[in-house]
């Protein structure tokens, strides 16, 4: 079960994204938590596809909820960078990643799936980061933290040990050799002896 603030905290979000026809999806350790071991967490992680006519449109549905800067909103698109929203009733914090021009990332918005978070709210669904994705982001965000950052480590064991006969190997040891993850890839399947 994830956690309650987190589904109320990216509902809105989620919602506007949708009207708006963004494509988006939602990562990081939430996106973990529903492919491998279930974990708490202070934040949410959503990555979206804005550009800049989505600002004004953003900021005017969310202001009434959230803390939200248009000017951070339009740098995180301008730089292809994060920024943040918090929800004010839960002071939870939505961290909301503009896709970057890989070609990995545009090829990781096409593999979405549409899933619910919580098995006590099945009719509430988000798109979710394939399992795959999840486990190369983390491993991405693994490098350049120094491979000190022993969550990013366990998620990415929790997914692999759990999601493990389904994975399409292949996508993963091809996309982990383009963005040069392939040893901590190696070293992950190594480590749940799979």
């Amino acid at each position: 079960m994830q956690c309650p603030d987190a589904i109320t905290a990216i509902t809105s979000v989620v919602a506007e994204l949708e009207r708006l026809r963004v494509p988006y999806y939602v990562g990081g350790s939430i996106a973990s938590s529903a492919y491998g071991f279930s974990r708490a967490t202070i934040d949410a992680d959503l990555i979206a596809d804005l550009g800049p006519d989505h600002v004004v449109p953003l900021v005017g549905a969310l202001e009434p909820v959230y803390y939200v800067s248009a000017s951070a909103i339009a740098e995180a698109i301008s730089r292809k960078s994060c920024f943040n929203l918090i929800h004010l009733p839960t002071s939870f914090k939505v961290d909301v990643f503009a896709v970057k021009n890989r070609p990995y990332d545009r090829a990781a918005i096409r593999r979405i799936r549409k899933d619910s978070l919580a098995e006590e709210l099945p009719s509430v669904e988000f798109f979710l980061a394939s399992p795959e994705d999840v486990v190369l982001s983390k491993l991405e965000w693994f490098r350049l933290g120094e491979e000190v950052a022993e969550q990013q480590w366990r998620d990415v064991i929790g997914v692999l040990k759990v999601q493990a006969n389904s994975l399409d190997r292949e996508y993963l040891a091809n996309w982990a050799a383009e963005l040069e993850i392939a040893d901590l890839l190696e070293k992950a399947w190594r480590e749940t002896q799979i």
